[in-house]
């Protein structure tokens, strides 16, 4: 199948006639938080790592890696069956997440990896409280805005805030939806913000210890099913000798859902989000 009509398949699956909660079972999958992280070398080798997205039928995800090698190594594949969406990662080595938003080298990283023609975004990155105030991030955001590249922020609320107060137009992909920011405020951000997204690796409370979806998640999920994006954020070796658990425990709580409120989280919004790009 060529490369660029694996969106439009992903897109007539997520909107393909409501089917019983038991179908859902096998619902293709994006990875919305994947790093393929070479310090100083992969877990895995590529092959396989191909054949962990096999296996949990995911069919997309968005790339990133620390350096970007790894993500240059997951485009080149041009692996059947997988649609790889890069996003660069402004990081060289583990060190500049404490220091990247006052570097000037990584607006030059950005700007040269942006060159190669194939991104979609930038991130994923670190930013809490008033490191986002800095002006090589409000440099970085308004770079991403006037080149309709999505931003992939781990950040607290404060930094969430001063993204937006950078440029509104910026459209965020908030890694973890903030960890434990509640239900009821994230219906007023995504209210006040409709570029936002929200991504669910490491989000806690989504279900009960019994693993049925909660009560306000299930409320939220069905107000904005729309706006969410699931991930596996393989940062450590652990997560990826987890990932089958993780992208089970996904289709378990997927399945408690409409089919078409699961099918939106499970792939379709990656593929209102990142399909066709728009003439710019």
């Amino acid at each position: 199948m060529p490369r660029h009509a694996l969106p439009l398949v992903l897109l007539a699956a997520a909107l393909a006639p409501a089917l019983p909660a038991r179908a859902q079972d096998r619902i293709a999958l994006f990875d919305a938080h994947l790093h393929y992280n070479q310090e100083p070398s992969p877990l895995y080798p590529l092959e396989t790592v191909l054949d962990i997205f096999r296996r949990n039928d995911v069919t997309g995800i968005l790339a990133t890696s620390r350096p970007n090698k790894g993500t240059h190594q997951l485009v080149d594949a041009k692996a059947s069956g997988l649609w790889v969406v890069p996003f660069i990662r402004p990081y060289r080595t583990r060190a500049d997440i404490q220091t990247w938003f006052n570097d000037d080298g990584i607006y030059d990283l950005i700007v040269d990896e942006y060159r190669r023609g194939h991104y979609r975004g930038i991130g994923e990155f670190h930013l809490f409280g008033r490191s986002a105030a800095t002006p090589l991030v409000e440099k970085i955001v308004n770079f991403a805005v006037e080149r309709n590249l999505h931003l992939h922020a781990h950040c607290d609320e404060e930094a969430l805030l001063l993204l937006f107060s950078h440029n509104p137009k910026a459209r965020i992909i908030w890694a973890h939806t903030g960890f434990s920011t509640p239900p009821e405020r994230l219906k007023e951000l995504f209210k006040t913000y409709p570029e936002l997204r929200g991504e669910l690796s490491y989000r806690s409370g989504i279900t009960d210890v019994a693993g049925h979806l909660t009560p306000e998640w299930r409320e939220l999920f069905a107000l904005h099913s729309d706006r969410f994006l699931i991930g596996s954020d393989t940062w450590i070796n652990e997560r990826w000798f987890s990932y089958d658990g993780l992208m089970k425990t996904y289709r378990a709580w997927l399945a408690q859902l409409p089919p078409e409120q699961a099918a939106r989280i499970a792939s379709g919004n990656a593929v209102a989000l990142f399909g066709p790009r728009k003439t710019e």
